[in-house]
């Protein structure tokens, strides 16, 4: 009996090490706003129309170094200069927020997890449910004193065209398509080329969400394991969509998970404009 809740305690300890809540919910924040440190992902001038109480203002757009081109992270010594202005620092304790699809929320997340943050989480909710709830809201534009952080890439987190031509051609190493369908199977594309990278397997960001009729919410973590128990978990997983920002969904989904994962951020528009790359075209197998 004593050997039997032995290893009931194992497993036990196990699965809590496996899997990660990295989100919070609305209820919690709201009577906990002065723990942590807020980050609305929004435009400046949405922010400034009201945001919650105490947040900071990080648009989504200064994740990218150039989103025309690609979904490549801002550069390290930019990115050094915005999270310096905002008083952040790699221990502190930060919960993300966006409009309610999660997608930018979930691509600070990743960001800041390349950046070095180790307590990041995201509210699981968007602003307007926020609103919808009463909760604090302000127009106020916090003060906030420069940190001294200094950029530090954690390449654990950040896929590279180079990288993910490895992971082709490994066993060990799992890819997942993002995209819709369509997308995935070679049908619409933001590259001059359509289809996906080969050995990918389609997973689109839009799984990992519950939409119900007041506010969209991230997939419990029960369902999350089911939507990913094909995926094993001694494998390296490589997330992509169009320009690393639906993607970041699934990187988050996997985080919680306890999953080995990252995000190329570059993705497709990258990929499917360099003809000296492999793709899989589906659509036309057909």
């Amino acid at each position: 009996m004593k050997l039997y809740k032995y290893i009931l305690l194992a497993i036990l300890i196990g699965t809590s090490l496996n899997a990660k809540l990295l989100r919070i919910e609305a209820v919690e924040l709201s009577s906990n706003l002065e723990i942590y440190t807020i980050i609305d992902t929004r435009t400046e001038d949405i922010y400034k129309e009201g945001h919650i109480k105490g947040a900071l203002n990080f648009p989504i757009n200064l994740t990218y170094e150039d989103s025309k081109v690609s979904g490549k992270i801002t550069n390290p010594i930019k990115m050094q200069n915005i999270i310096r202005s905002l008083g952040l620092k790699t221990d502190s304790k930060v919960i993300i927020y966006d409009d309610g699809t999660f997608f930018d929320a979930t691509r600070l997340f990743w960001s800041l997890e390349v950046y070095g943050f180790k307590n990041v989480k995201i509210l699981n909710t968007g602003y307007k449910n926020w609103m919808f709830n009463n909760y604090q809201v302000s127009e106020d534009i916090p003060k906030v004193i420069s940190s001294n952080y200094i950029s530090k890439i954690d390449n654990k987190r950040l896929a590279t065209k180079f990288s993910t031509q490895i992971a082709t051609r490994n066993p060990n190493q799992t890819i997942i398509d993002a995209r819709t369908n369509d997308a995935y199977i070679g049908k619409e594309s933001v590259a001059k080329r359509y289809g996906h990278i080969p050995k990918a397997i389609h997973i689109s960001a839009t799984h990992n969400i519950n939409y119900g009729e007041k506010a969209a919410k991230l997939k419990t973590i029960d369902n999350l394991k089911k939507l990913y128990k094909k995926i094993d978990k001694k494998q390296k997983v490589i997330i992509y969509c169009a320009i690393g920002r639906i993607a970041s969904t699934n990187y988050f989904a996997l985080r919680e998970l306890g999953y080995n994962v990252s995000n190329y951020d570059a993705s497709w528009k990258e990929w499917g404009n360099d003809f000296n790359l492999p793709i899989t075209n589906l659509s036309k197998e057909q």
